[in-house]
């Protein structure tokens, strides 16, 4: 028996089961560096595994989703919306007999290269980096160019081009691909209702009647009826999409939210705080680029100090990012002998 058996064993299952329109591992475009494939793993299980092992993964933990560095337990952060989108992303691969783990793979990666304090900290970076700043590009360098001291995570290319693809315009080539931006979506848009009731910014009544008529009236029942819309109108053909009366209450619902919670002073009123400090210790680091970590700070010859220092502190942790910032620039009460 081949030690390649139990790999060779999932490409041909993929073969015989998955749908016409699916995207088979055995088609991978393949890695950008040499490597030696895994007898036990398919390409994309072997990608899945990359990004749940990376260290930006984990930093995902303490990263803003809405709510900034929330102390109540049960508001999601980075990670959790992560997951959250990855199980109705393989829910969906998995009712139209697409390719679960490349969909898995994309969906877990989509956000690694997201900035502390959410949405505001990508503003920052806009503003004292590049306006051209944006999560997915940063995502996409996070697994090609910053991970492994510098190696990356020598991800596929269909991996790589989902985690770019993953939100606005944007469209990913692989239907695995296309559905990780509506589990994106549809995550985000129901996580987020329930932690701004969780909040006191919203009550469940005050999503409009329409909507709730049409969407239901329980977080759950509004997956279900986005993830069902989305098998539905999606079988059977080489595109993803929504059946037309889910997609315009889902768009909606999200115009809702932005009106509602997103762009609300409550939720949002550390926001200017968040970017001011942020932009704080980007300009630190521009002046002190030796006071970089090493692995940042070893590329500066090569991609100037800005890009480096972009990468490092768009890579913190809301509270590693309050800490470092304290450190250097709050005075600190002097214990000395009395």
């Amino acid at each position: 028996m081949s030690e390649n058996y139990i790999r060779e064993l999932f490409l041909e299952r993929e073969k015989s089961t998955l749908s016409p329109y699916a995207f088979l591992t055995s088609n991978t475009r393949g890695r950008e560096h040499p490597y030696t494939p895994c007898p036990v793993r398919t390409e994309f299980q072997r990608d899945r595994d990359r990004v749940i092992h990376s260290t930006s993964f984990r930093r995902l933990m303490h990263k803003t989703q809405v709510f900034l560095m929330p102390v109540d337990d049960h508001y999601r952060t980075r990670l959790t919306h992560t997951l959250e989108v990855s199980q109705i992303a393989r829910i969906i691969a998995r009712g139209l007999r697409l390719n679960e783990d490349l969909t898995e793979a994309i969906a877990l990666g989509h956000d690694l290269g997201h900035t502390p304090f959410g949405h505001a900290g990508e503003d920052a970076m806009r503003a004292c980096y590049d306006p051209d700043f944006a999560h997915y590009k940063q995502s996409l360098r996070v697994v090609e160019k910053l991970e492994r001291g510098g190696k990356g995570l020598n991800l596929t290319w269909e991996v790589r081009d989902g985690i770019v693809n993953h939100t606005g315009k944007h469209m990913a080539s692989t239907l695995e691909g296309v559905i990780v931006k509506f589990a994106d979506r549809i995550a985000y848009i129901n996580h987020d209702i329930d932690d701004a009731v969780r909040a006191g910014i919203l009550r469940p009544e005050d999503i409009p009647a329409e909507l709730r008529a049409v969407l239901g009236e329980r977080h759950s029942e509004r997956i279900n009826k986005m993830v069902l819309s989305v098998i539905t109108a999606s079988t059977d053909r080489p595109e993803i999409r929504m059946t037309d009366e889910i997609q315009q209450a889902t768009d909606a619902l999200r115009r809702f939210m932005f009106e509602n919670v997103y762009e609300d002073k409550v939720a949002k009123h550390e926001d200017d705080k968040s970017k001011a400090l942020l932009i704080s210790l980007y300009e630190y680091f521009c002046r002190n680029p030796e006071k970089m970590p090493r692995e940042y700070f070893v590329n500066v010859e090569n991609e100037g100090v800005e890009r480096c220092v972009c990468d490092y502190v768009s890579g913190m942790t809301d509270r590693y990012a309050i800490e470092l910032y304290n450190e250097l620039y709050v005075p600190q009460v002097w214990g000395g002998k009395r």
